[in-house]
């Protein structure tokens, strides 16, 4: 499943690569044009990504002129990031290739096979979900477990 999560990823990056912006660049983007302006501390928070991280994509996005940082009228510290419409072109332009090269590996299956697929994975996200929720509920309770080393894997 990793395999193939990580073929599909690079193969996708590569074809949006060639329309100007990678998968990780996107991302930023289609945040940004979904839900509108954001401080980077919430960029950070809803792509999962380190604060610094952020930054400096944010940076290359400002360069490139896909992204705007105005100040944040509610904080004079901070910034908000905004989409720009060169942004805009580009994260459509990219789509479309995505959509196209997903839809390429995919149509390899029988409609059958895709509908099995979709429950396989619905099931296997409920249950990642309700594993999530456990640990999330019982962080709270557990001590930080200590770092153990690292041993080798034959």
């Amino acid at each position: 499943m990793f395999k193939l999560y990580h073929q599909v990823s690079r193969l996708v990056n590569e074809c949006m690569m060639d329309e100007g912006v990678s998968l990780a660049r996107s991302k930023f983007l289609l945040l940004l044009e979904c839900q509108g302006p954001q401080r980077s501390t919430d960029i950070a928070c809803a792509l999962g990504f380190a604060p610094r991280t952020v930054t400096e994509a944010i940076d290359g996005l400002e360069r490139d002129k896909l992204v705007k940082r105005d100040p944040d009228p509610k904080d004079r510290r901070a910034k908000i990031v905004s989409i720009t419409d060169m942004g805009r072109t580009v994260i459509s332009a990219a789509q479309q290739p995505q959509h196209k090269t997903i839809e390429a590996i995919f149509n390899v299956l029988t409609e059958d096979q895709k509908q099995h697929m979709k429950e396989i994975i619905r099931c296997l996200s409920e249950k990642t979900d309700e594993l999530q929720r456990e640990r999330d509920k019982n962080a709270g309770d557990a001590e930080p477990a200590a770092p153990r080393p690292l041993q080798a894997v034959s």
